[in-house]
């Protein structure tokens, strides 16, 4: 009696434990314009290419499965497990403006 209760205790509570949160939280698809970098196996993640997706491709269940990335060379088709996304929020240049004139503008330079 010990063995089963043991045994139904380990297969149902035990195994809630070690659940995996990313698979039962939504992830963000690749949208056009995030900047990436394509993972390599012959090479050190240092030097993993930078690239920009240009275009995401879902697959039937909705979920972009392939990415056509554009890096400073070329066009490059990868798979969703083959790139890291950086976490950078593009901006566009109007936010990017720098206010003129204040307590620097007013120092006298010798």
């Amino acid at each position: 009696m010990q063995q089963t209760f043991w045994k139904k205790w380990s297969i149902a509570y035990l195994s809630l434990l070690q659940e995996r949160g990313k698979w039962r939280a939504p992830k963000r698809n690749l949208q056009p314009g995030d900047i990436v970098l394509l993972k390599e196996d012959n090479i050190t993640s240092l030097r993993w290419p930078l690239g920009r997706v240009d275009r995401p491709i879902k697959g039937d269940d909705g979920v972009v499965q392939v990415a056509i990335i554009q890096t400073a060379s070329a066009l490059v088709k990868k798979a969703i497990t083959k790139i890291a996304v950086l976490p950078i929020q593009t901006t566009s240049m109007e936010s990017l403006r720098l206010q003129t004139g204040g307590a620097c503008s007013q120092q006298n330079v010798n």
